[in-house]
This record gives C-alpha cells, sequence and structure tokens, in this order.
C-alpha cells in the first residue's frame, strides 16, 4: 500500500508530524523531491527537531528511510542531521540513498546566493539552499548523479568540463572568486566516503517493495502553491510539491499511489516572497505568529518569520484539487482558541468578480479577499481525544472548512505532538 502525504498550500503545514506519526505503520519512508532548503518540525518523546533531508520516518527504528531519485542531495547536511539526532539518544536510523539521486555541489549555494544578490529589489526569497542552481543543472543535464561520485578519472573530466562554464558566469557576471577542479573533485571523494554504506539500486529496490506488499510513504515538502507549474510561478520551488511527481521522484508506477494526505492548516502561512490573498498584518499577524506551531511561527530552515494570514478557502480548495486528494488532515487548530471571531477568505474580488477558483499570477496579484468572519471557542482544545467532545463552534469551523474544501477531514491535530491527534 502506498500512501503519499503532502502540502495544500505555502508548506509549513505540518506534514513532518502527520508523516511521524503515520510512520508507526509504514515499513518505507521516501523523501521524493525537493532538497534542505525546507523543513519539517517533530516534537516526540526524544525532544523537539527540524528535519530537512531526512524523512520523517527517521524515529521508528523499524522503518526504511529513502532518499528517492527525486531529491537534490545535500550530502553534509544530511550527514549534519543524522549527527544531531543520534547527539540527542535516537537510535541509528536505517537510511536508505538512491543511487540515481542527484547530489547537491557546493557551488549550487554559491550561485544561489550571488543571483539573488544580484537580482536585488526583484528577488524571488530564495533560502539560498542551492537549489534553484541545482535543478537547472540537473535539466541543462551537467549535474551529478550519486553513483558518478565513485569514479575516478570520468569523475575529474566531468568536473573540469562543468567548471569552464560555471568560471565563466562567475567571471563576467557576477565577478567572483573562480572555482577549482582539485578542490572539488577531493570534495566529491569525500561525499563518495560518506555516503557510500548507504546506496542502493532504488528502483529495483522499490519494485521489490511494493511486490511483497510493504506500507510505503511517500514524504513531500513545501505544498502545492510552491510547485513550479500549478503554484504562484515564478514564486515557486523548483521541483514538483504534487503527490503526483511522488511516482516519479520514488522510482514507482503512478497507479499503486492508492491514498493522497493533503495536509491543510487551520489559519496560512508562507515564507518567501509572492502574492498572498488573505494576509494579515502588524500585532494582528505578530500575535498569530507568537502563538502558531510550536514556540512561533518562524521557517524551520531559515527562521525567518512566517508571513501569516487568515485561513484561505480558495487557495486550500485548489491545494487539494491539484494533489489529488482523497483525505486532509487538518493541523494546528489549537492555536485558533484565543481568538472571538475567525476570518476566512471564501473568494477574491478581482477586477470587480468575485473568483472561488485560484487564478494565475497576474490575477492573484490584484486580488482583494472575500472574508466571512466565524464565530471563536475561546478554548483550549490540547488534550481532547474525540471529535464530539470539541467546543461546537470549533466543530463549526471544521466542517465549514470541509465543506469548502470538497475533501472529507479525517485527522485533526490539535497540538505539537505525535498523541494530539483526533481521528473522524
Amino acid at each position: 500500500m502506498v500512501k503519499a502525504i503532502v502540502g495544500a498550500n505555502w508548506g509549513d503545514e505540518g506534514k513532518g508530524k502527520i508523516t511521524d506519526m503515520l510512520a508507526k505503520e509504514a515499513d518505507i519512508v521516501i523523501r521524493f523531491q525537493g532538497g534542505a532548503n525546507a523543513g519539517h518540525t517533530i516534537v516526540n518523546e526524544y525532544g523537539k527537531f527540524g528535519l530537512h533531508l531526512l524523512p520523517s520516518g527517521a524515529f521508528n527504528s523499524n522503518v526504511v528511510n529513502m532518499i528517492g531519485n527525486g531529491v537534490a542531495l545535500d550530502i553534509p547536511e544530511l550527514f549534519a542531521e543524522i549527527k544531531d539526532i543520534t547527539g540527542r539518544g535516537v537510535p541509528m536510523p536505517n537510511i536508505k540513498v538512491a543511487e540515481r539521486a542527484q547530489v547537491l555541489m557546493p557551488y549550487h549555494k554559491l550561485f544561489d546566493q550571488y543571483e539573488e544578490e544580484r537580482l536585488s529589489d526583484r528577488q524571488f526569497g530564495s533560502t539560498k539552499s542551492g537549489i534553484a542552481p541545482f535543478f537547472s543543472d540537473k535539466f541543462s543535464k551537467i549535474g551529478f548523479q550519486v553513483w558518478e561520485l565513485f569514479g575516478e578519472d570520468e569523475l575529474y573530466e566531468k568536473i573540469k568540463n562543468v567548471l569552464e562554464v560555471k568560471n565563466l558566469l562567475l567571471e563576467h557576471v557576477y565577478h567572483k572568486p573562480l572555482l577549482d577542479a582539485d578542490e572539488l573533485y577531493k570534495t566529491l571523494k569525500e561525499y563518495a566516503e560518506m555516503v557510500k554504506p548507504y546506496v542502493i539500486d532504488s528502483a529495483q529496490f522499490m519494485h521489490e517493495a511494493i511486490k511483497s506488499g510493504k506500507n510505503i510513504l511517500l514524504e513531500g515538502q513545501l505544498g502545492s502553491l510552491k510547485d513550479p507549474d500549478f503554484g504562484i510561478y515564478p514564486f515557486t520551488t523548483s521541483s514538483s510539491t504534487l503527490a503526483g511527481y511522488g511516482a516519479c521522484g520514488a522510482g514507482i508506477p503512478p497507479y499503486e499511489i492508492k491514498e493522497i494526505i493533503t495536509v491543510v492548516k487551520a489559519y496560512s502561512s508562507a515564507v518567501g516572497a509572492g502574492a498572498f490573498v488573505s494576509e494579515i498584518f502588524g500585532e494582528e499577524a505578530d500575535e498569530l505568529r507568537k502563538r502558531g506551531g510550536d514556540g512561533g511561527e518562524y521557517g524551520v530552515t531559515t527562521g525567518r518569520p512566517r508571513r501569516m494570514g487568515w485561513f484561505d478557502c480558495v487557495a486550500s480548495r485548489y491545494g487539494c484539487m491539484v494533489q489529488g486528494a482523497t483525505q486532509v488532515a487538518f493541523t494546528v487548530l489549537d492555536v485558533l482558541g484565543y481568538l472571538d471571531e475567525i476570518p476566512v477568505c471564501v473568494g477574491y474580488e478581482v477586477d470587480g468578480k468575485v473568483l472561488r477558483d485560484f487564478p494565475t499570477t497576474d490575477k492573484l496579484n490584484k486580488a482583494k479577499p472575500v472574508l466571512k468572519v466565524l464565530p471563536g471557542w475561546k478554548e483550549d482544545i490540547r488534550g481532547i481525544k474525540k471529535y464530539e467532545d470539541l467546543p461546537e463552534n470549533c466543530r463549526a469551523y471544521i466542517e465549514f472548512v470541509e465543506k469548502e474544501l470538497e475533501v472529507p477531514i479525517k485527522i485533526v491535530s490539535n497540538g505539537p505532538g505525535r498523541e494530539d491527534i483526533i481521528y473522524r
């Protein structure tokens, strides 16, 4: 059985917690796209962790945690994360790395930083993790797959060829120091030693896993609105954030994905630039940010304060639709308990018309939120285990959202811990 866990919005929806929880029944958890440019916060019996590349099954000793071929593999980052969690008492996770995954090179981070500097006030709000330069190289066919790290002369030759182009850009476009082939070769051989014990033929591994009936979780990073095709282009990431891409990024047939659990947050938050129709500002935003998440709404990777907004029915319904959601996990509901009234964005006003369907970026930039105000429940709902024990107004909020999403809400998260979950 293959399930995908993906985000409906801008990322930061709480996917890590849901994956960590569902990993108890999983045999394999696979990261299938993205890189170390976004993170998942997980709170469990070992403490509070921010994961970036490690699959969220890393805290379950019976789970195989695989870096799929669709991932931007930042090797030092992966091993820093392993060292961090094992140093805090977590048993060494069972890690596998797809031999066809591509390696994030040290210069990808440099180019990411230099390009944002060059763009100045036109920048995209990159996390400077090297993601756009990485995927640009992958599709320009000048990237390095993991298996290439184990070559000798061929690896060195390829490095020299690639650096010819990179150094021209560094010299003439960015006016920065040039890259040295010998130094890069040495670094990549160090990467090879680090990763060697974990590298497998993932296509064959996944084929056998499906054949033998293993429970497999595909773990997505970011959310629908950051997808390079269906998101708020160009303020997107550089790999597909959709469950449909999980088949490619994990190396499995698309028809094997039976459930798509789409994670939706009870209010909106975003990191980075781009249109954000339901955004709020000032004290209202500060209060929600301070109370949000577990210890506040700040990017797990960047530490940047997230932009805050009310729940957006238009964006969330669209996010569930493009994911192909079969069910919704509704998260951080407990955060809203301080509000007398809760505004919800139910439409976008663009040029005098109210839209219910999510538009392209040009219309988004002009959109004003159409708000409906729902009554708050003014109560702490953490610790509640049964849906019927939630306050009436809280249930009314969930049911209003469910009707707007047109997908059943089966999981409600009412706190940061693994056990703070209500099943419907």
